[in-house]
């Protein structure tokens, strides 16, 4: 036997509406990005800190071309092992053989976006569909933030806690990891 909760149903169909926008980081000072032709050994220093960067053409411009997150590392990272012969071109991207050396190439080049103006529930649907933490918030070809699972479950929460999704002017409220 379940119980009904009115107030709950209603919440979670208040945050599905909500915009990208009100909810997505939007300080692009502080996004992880590099750009294409950056080495290898940039690329790591900045995944010490960071589990995600987003490769883009040049910062100046923030068209984005690709994502590298610590799994396209540990790829890198690992040792091949190759048989002694090979038929064709392998495709080994690799610092042990020398093969790794910019963020183009270890980069994953299918990027799945939002826009701002797309419903969270949208969103979601993107994250869930293509099994997803993280969607950079594009607008006229360029990178303007991004929208993590982190902060979709921190603004929840703290709908649930009595604070409101969004403040009169259809912002998003503080302590939502907005640096707002």
């Amino acid at each position: 036997m379940s119980i009904s909760m009115p107030g709950k149903n209603r919440l979670i169909s208040d945050f599905y509406e909500l915009t990208v926008q009100q909810i997505m980081d939007k300080r692009v000072w502080d996004l992880p990005l590099i750009e294409e032709n950056d080495d290898v050994f940039h690329v790591l220093s900045i995944l010490g800190g960071r589990n995600h960067i987003w490769v883009v053409k040049s910062k100046s411009e923030r068209t984005i071309t690709g994502i590298i997150t610590e799994h396209d590392v540990l790829s890198i990272l690992a040792p091949k092992d190759l048989p002694s012969y090979v038929f064709g071109m392998p495709d080994i991207k690799s610092l042990q053989h020398g093969t790794a050396k910019t963020a183009k190439d270890i980069m994953c080049n299918k990027v799945i976006s939002c826009h701002p103006d797309d419903k969270i529930l949208d969103a979601l649907h993107k994250m869930v569909k293509y099994r997803l933490r993280r969607l950079p918030v594009i607008e006229n070809q360029c990178i303007i933030g991004e929208l993590t699972l982190h902060q979709l479950i921190r603004k929840y929460y703290a709908a649930t806690q009595y604070h409101p999704l969004i403040d009169e002017n259809g912002s998003a409220l503080e302590g939502d990891d907005n640096g707002l």
